[in-house]
């Protein structure tokens, strides 16, 4: 059985800009209206469910939140130097130099920006903040760059 948390209708979405080096046009700074989608595959618990919907939608929209207006940053890479003070973030990548506010800024512990590793990053996450019951199997983390587009990373519990 399977349950799932559609972040578009749920207010599970942020703003962020990113760019990905290499890339023939995405290695250009630009944003997208992100939306986050969780699925959970498990039996059904004691309590007649799953698991309870809140409990997940309250950690999704917390990592939402988190990166929300942000440009964000990969911190796992070769391809991108990230100089951080503390009023700014200089970067260096593919022979440009961006610097932003550090308010700004959000350095991921990822290698590259995309929609993939991010999905990948937000199930890390909520598997470290969130008690899952016993008959809770596989967590499933979707992100939408654009309407369409999601890239899913699944892992088992």
């Amino acid at each position: 059985m399977m349950i799932e948390i559609d972040g578009a209708h749920s207010g599970i979405r942020f703003s962020a800009c990113h760019f990905i080096p290499g890339h023939e046009k995405c290695s250009k700074l630009h944003g997208h209206s992100y939306i986050v989608r969780a699925r959970l595959e498990g039996d059904i618990g004691a309590s007649g469910m799953i698991m309870d919907f809140v409990d997940i939608k309250r950690s999704l929209k917390k990592l939402a939140e988190e990166m929300d207006h942000k440009t964000l940053l990969p911190r796992n890479t070769d391809n991108v130097r990230v100089t951080v003070s503390e009023k700014e973030a200089e970067v260096l990548t593919c022979g440009k130099r961006y610097v932003f506010p550090r308010e700004d800024v959000l350095i991921l512990d990822i290698d590259v920006t995309t929609a993939e590793e991010m999905s990948r990053l937000m199930a890390m996450k909520l598997m470290a903040s969130v008690i899952f019951p016993k008959n809770v199997k596989r967590l499933w983390i979707g992100l939408d760059e654009e309407r369409g587009q999601t890239a899913w990373y699944s892992e088992a519990l």
